[in-house]
C-alpha cells in the first residue's frame, strides 16, 4: 500500500531527526525526503516543531497505552516487572529512530511544547516507580534506591534501540525475556512461575508495533 504524503514527512522526519538532529534537519531536507516541495511541505506539518511534538507525542502515547493493556489485571510486582520489562524491549527495539528522537530532542523544544511530552514521559516513569515501591513494600525487591534502580533498568532496557538488529542471532522475543530475567535478578527476586505476564507483553508488543514473529 502506497503511504499517504502525511506519512511520507513523518517518516522521513523521523528518520532525519534521528540521524540528524531536530536543529540540524532543514525544511529542505525534510521536502526532499518526503519528495514534496518546500512550499507544499507546511500543509502538511504546521511547523517543524509542531511535527516534533507530534511524533515524540505519538511515540510515548502508544507506549503508555500498551503499558496499562499489558498490566491491567497484574497484581504481583515481579510479574508486571517482567511484563513491562518485555514491553519496553520491544517497542524500543521495533522503533530504534522515533526512541532517538524521544530521548534526544526534548531540549530541542520550546517551554511549552517540552512542558507536554514531559508529562507524557513522567506518566510512563510513574507506572515504573509503583510497580518498583509496590515490590519493595511487599519485600520482594531489593532496592534501597528505588529512583536510582528505576533509571538503571530504563537505561538497560532503552540501550537496545542503539543496536539490536533483527538479522541477528537472538530473536527479538528471546531477548526481551533475557532482559526480563536481568531486570528481576537485579533486585533479587526471581522470575514469576510460567511468566503469563511476559506473554501478554508480547502479545501486545508485537500487535501494536507490528512486529514479525
Amino acid at each position: 500500500m502506497a503511504l499517504t504524503t502525511e506519512q511520507r514527512v513523518r517518516r522521513a522526519a523521523v528518520k532525519l531527526f534521528a540521524a540528524k538532529g531536530f536543529h540540524g534537519t532543514g525544511i529542505r531536507d525534510l521536502a526532499q525526503a518526503a519528495k514534496i516541495s518546500s512550499a507544499s511541505l507546511y500543509h502538511y506539518m504546521g511547523t517543524k516543531e509542531d511535527l516534533l511534538v507530534e511524533i515524540m507525542r505519538e511515540c510515548l502515547d502508544r507506549l503508555l497505552l500498551a503499558a496499562r493493556e499489558t498490566l491491567a489485571d497484574l497484581d504481583d510486582p515481579p510479574g508486571r516487572l517482567s511484563a513491562l520489562v518485555t514491553l519496553h524491549v520491544m517497542a524500543h527495539a521495533a522503533q530504534p529512530d522515533e526512541t532517538r528522537v524521544v530521548d534526544n530532542e526534548v531540549a530541542a523544544l520550546s517551554r511549552a511544547a517540552r512542558r507536554r511530552v514531559v508529562g507524557l514521559r513522567d506518566e510512563y516513569e510513574a507506572i515504573w516507580a509503583g510497580i518498583l515501591d509496590e515490590g519493595v513494600a511487599a519485600g520482594v525487591f531489593d532496592a534501597p534506591e528505588p529512583a536510582v534502580t528505576r533509571l538503571a533498568l530504563l537505561e538497560m532496557c532503552t540501550g537496545v534501540a542503539r543496536w539490536y538488529s533483527p538479522r541477528g542471532p537472538l530473536p527479538l522475543d528471546r531477548l526481551a525475556a533475557r532482559y526480563a530475567q536481568l531486570a528481576l535478578r537485579m533486585l533479587g527476586s526471581p522470575a514469576p512461575d510460567g511468566d503469563t505476564a511476559a506473554g501478554r507483553a508480547r502479545e501486545v508488543a508485537t500487535r501494536v508495533w507490528r512486529i514479525r514473529p
